[in-house]
C-alpha cells in the first residue's frame, strides 16, 4: 500500500468541509451540531447516519460504518486506500507526491480529457434544450423519458453541424488534437477538426468517481450505424466500464443485485421504472473486466438481453464468462427470458415495471438456460428414445459439474419425458456383460423419478445462497436458535464463504447470545460478515423471508434440515453412480454389492 506523509493527510482533512462533502451524495438534515441523513451503505426508513462537521467524521448507528472522508470515498466507491486520497487530493488541489516527467504527463493528458469531456457533456446538454434539439428531445418524449431522466443520465443533443462541438471546445481552450484523442473530433484532411458526433442523442457514460469517460450517439432516424460510440482513449478501453455503474452501485449495496442489459436506452428505461440497479455493456460483448467491476457490488447478477438471435448468442457467451469470474465466489448468475421479438426498454414501457420484476423473479440459473438451449435442439429431434438419452447425458457431463450430474439427470429427465434412470443407464448398463448379477427383486429401473430438487415450501428451488440466506436471517432474528440447531445445519454446509464465517461465528457463540444485537457484536470484529448480517436484518430491504414467531422458524429449519439430510443421500447415491461409470469406463466388472448399494441408495430417495 502506497504511503502518505501526514501533513498530506491533514490538508486533504483541511480542505475538504466532510458534511459539504458528504452533503452531495445523502441528502442531510441540522439536528444540532450534527447532520442526519438516512445511510447511503445500508437500507433504512428511519435516519441513522450522523455526520460531525466539527469533528471531521461521520458514524452510522444502523449498520456501524464510521470513519473520516477518506472512509467514506472508499466505501462508497469501493476503493482502495490509496486510490481515495488521491481522488480527494484531486478534488481539494492538494499535491501528493513528485511523479516522473512520463507519469505526470500521463496524468495531464488523462485530467485534461476529462475536462474535456465535461465540456463537451455541458455543450450536448445545452444543445438539448435549444431550439436545435427539439427533434431529439421528441425523440425523449417517444422513448418515454422524463426531463428527470434526461437530467439524472445528462442527455445531450449533437446538432447535425460539422463544427459546433468543435467551436465549443476550442473557445475553451481545449486542444483540438488532444479532443481528437478523446475522440470527440477527427481531423480533416483539409486541416483543421470536425465533430466527430452529428444529429444524434448523445449519452455520456461516467466512471464510478465521477468523471465523464466516453459518449455513446444513438441516430435520431433510420442512419447506419445507430450507435457510434468512443473507442479506446487514455481514459477509457472499451470492455473495461459499465454504462451506468455510477449509479447503480448504490442501489446495488441495498440488495447486492445488479441487472445487466445491452444497450443504453434499455438501460435508461429500466432506471426510469424504478430499477435503479440497471447497467450496460456500453456496445461490447461481455468481458471478464466488467465481470470483475459487477463481482465488487453485487451477489446476484440477472443478464437480460434482446430475445433476438444476437441477444441469445450474447447471453450465451456471457454466461461463461460470469461464471467463471462470478459464480467460482459463491455468488449467482441469472437469465432473464423476455418474449419474443421484445427488449427490455420495450417490455417495461409495453408491460410495466411490475411485469419486468416478476420476469426477475423467474428468472433461470445460468446451468438451467444453457441445458434448456441444448434441450430444445433434441425435443426438436425425431430420435429414439435411447439416443435422445444418451445425447442428454453427454450434455450434462458437459455443461454440469461432476457432483450436480444426478440433480441436472431429474431435470432434463422431466424436459425430454424420459425415465431419468435411461439417463443414468445410457452410460453403465449399455453392455450387461460388464455387469455382475443383479440382487433377486431389485428394481432393473423403476418408472418413478428420483425427486432430486429440493423445494422450499412455496415451490422454489432451494438454491444454495437462498438456503445460506434463510439461515442467516432466522437466527439473526432469533439468535437463540442457534444453540438448537448448529449440529443439525453445520456451518461446513455453507457455500458462500461470507455466510459460512459470519454463521460460523454465530453457532460458536450460541450460548451468549441473546438479542440480534448481540450478534452484531459476536462479528464486530469482521467487517465483512457484518456487512452481510447488515444487509439480512434490513427489513424493508431483504429478501430474507420474515417469520412471525420461534415455532414458525423452527419448523422451517426443521424443513431445511429435512432436505439436508435428502442431499446427503444424493450425494451417496451420485457417489455410487460415478463409482459404477468409473468401472464400466475401465472395463471391470461392477461387484454385485455395489449394485445392492445403488439400488438400495435409489430406495431411499424414491421413499
Amino acid at each position: 500500500m502506497a504511503r502518505f506523509d501526514q501533513g498530506v493527510i491533514r490538508e486533504i482533512h483541511a480542505r475538504i468541509d466532510i458534511g459539504t462533502f458528504i452533503g452531495q451524495y445523502v441528502s442531510l438534515k441540522k439536528r444540532g451540531t450534527d447532520l442526519v441523513g438516512l445511510c447511503p451503505f445500508h437500507g433504512e426508513k428511519t435516519p441513522s447516519f450522523h455526520v460531525h462537521p466539527d469533528r471531521g467524521f461521520f458514524k452510522c448507528f444502523g449498520c456501524g460504518v464510521g470513519g473520516d472522508v477518506i472512509a467514506f470515498v472508499q466505501k462508497l466507491e469501493n476503493l482502495p486506500f490509496p486510490e481515495a486520497v488521491r481522488v480527494l487530493a484531486s478534488k481539494a488541489g492538494v499535491e501528493l507526491e513528485a511523479e516522473d516527467p512520463r507519469a505526470a504527463r500521463a496524468r495531464s493528458e488523462r485530467e485534461a480529457i476529462y475536462e474535456a469531456n465535461q465540456i463537451a457533456a455541458a455543450y450536448f446538454a445545452r444543445m438539448l434544450r435549444s431550439e436545435e434539439g427539439a427533434g431529439a428531445r421528441a425523440y425523449c418524449e417517444r422513448r418515454g423519458f422524463s426531463s428527470a431522466t434526461i437530467e439524472k443520465f445528462t442527455l445531450g443533443f449533437a446538432p447535425e453541424g460539422w463544427s459546433g462541438l468543435t467551436d465549443e471546445l476550442r473557445s475553451q481552450g481545449v486542444d483540438l488534437a488532444l479532443a481528437a484523442r478523446a475522440g470527440l473530433v477527427k481531423p480533416s484532411q483539409r486541416g483543421g477538426y470536425y465533430d466527430f458526433y452529428r444529429n444524434r442523442l448523445m449519452v455520456p457514460t461516467y466512471a464510478t468517481t465521477g468523471e465523464v469517460i466516453a459518449f455513446g450517439g444513438r441516430a435520431l432516424d433510420e442512419s447506419e450505424p445507430k450507435y457510434l460510440n468512443t473507442s479506446t482513449t487514455p481514459v477509457y478501453t472499451k470492455g473495461d466500464h459499465l454504462f451506468a455503474l455510477n449509479v447503480a452501485r448504490r442501489a446495488a449495496q441495498r440488495d447486492k443485485t445488479l441487472v445487466v442489459v445491452e444497450g443504453y436506452l434499455d438501460c435508461i428505461a429500466l432506471h426510469q421504472a424504478g430499477f435503479e440497479n440497471a447497467v450496460a455493456a456500453l456496445g461490447t460483448a461481455f468481458t471478464e473486466k466488467q465481470a470483475s467491476e459487477l463481482r465488487k457490488y453485487a451477489e446476484f447478477v440477472y443478464l437480460c438481453y434482446d430475445a433476438d438471435a444476437a441477444g441469445s448468442a450474447a447471453a450465451t457467451k456471457s454466461i461463461d464468462i460470469a461464471s467463471k469470474v462470478i459464480e467460482h465466489t459463491g455468488s449467482s448468475v441469472r437469465i432473464v427470458t423476455l418474449p419474443e421479438g421484445e427488449d427490455p426498454d420495450s417490455f417495461v414501457r409495453a408491460h410495466g415495471a411490475a411485469a419486468f420484476s416478476r420476469l426477475l423473479e423467474t428468472a433461470k440459473p445460468s446451468v438451467e438456460y444453457k441445458l434448456d438451449l441444448r434441450i430444445d435442439g433434441l425435443n426438436a429431434g425425431f430420435e429414439s428414445p435411447s439416443a435422445v438419452a444418451r445425447k442428454a447425458e453427454a450434455i450434462i457431463r458437459e455443461l454440469t459439474p461432476r457432483e450436480e450430474w444426478d440433480r441436472w439427470r431429474v431435470y432434463v429427465a422431466g424436459r425430454l419425458k424420459v425415465n431419468v434412470d435411461d439417463l443414468r443407464n445410457s452410460r453403465f448398463l449399455a453392455n450387461a456383460a460388464n455387469f455382475g448379477p443383479r440382487a433377486n427383486g431389485a428394481d432393473a429401473g423403476g418408472s418413478r423419478h428420483v425427486p432430486v430438487h429440493r423445494r422450499t415450501s412455496a415451490g422454489t428451488h432451494l438454491e444454495p445462497l437462498s438456503f445460506e440466506r434463510e439461515v442467516l436471517g432466522i437466527v439473526l432474528e432469533d439468535p437463540q436458535l442457534a444453540r438448537e440447531y448448529g449440529e443439525r445445519i453445520a456451518p461446513r454446509r455453507f457455500r458462500n464463504e461470507l455466510y459460512r464465517r459470519a454463521y460460523e461465528t454465530i453457532v460458536t457463540q450460541a450460548e451468549g447470545l441473546r438479542a440480534t444485537a448481540d450478534v452484531f457484536a459476536a462479528c464486530a470484529q469482521d467487517e465483512e460478515a457484518l456487512d452481510v448480517l447488515t444487509s439480512l436484518g434490513a427489513r424493508d430491504r431483504s429478501s430474507i423471508v420474515r417469520y412471525g414467531d420461534s415455532q414458525e422458524r423452527r419448523a422451517h429449519l426443521d424443513r431445511i434440515v429435512e432436505r439436508l439430510q435428502r442431499e446427503d443421500d444424493e450425494a451417496r447415491y451420485a457417489e455410487l453412480s460415478r463409482s459404477i461409470d468409473e468401472m464400466f469406463l475401465a472395463g471391470q466388472p461392477v461387484p454385485r454389492d455395489l449394485l445392492e448399494q445403488f439400488e438400495a441408495a435409489k430406495l431411499k430417495l424414491k421413499k
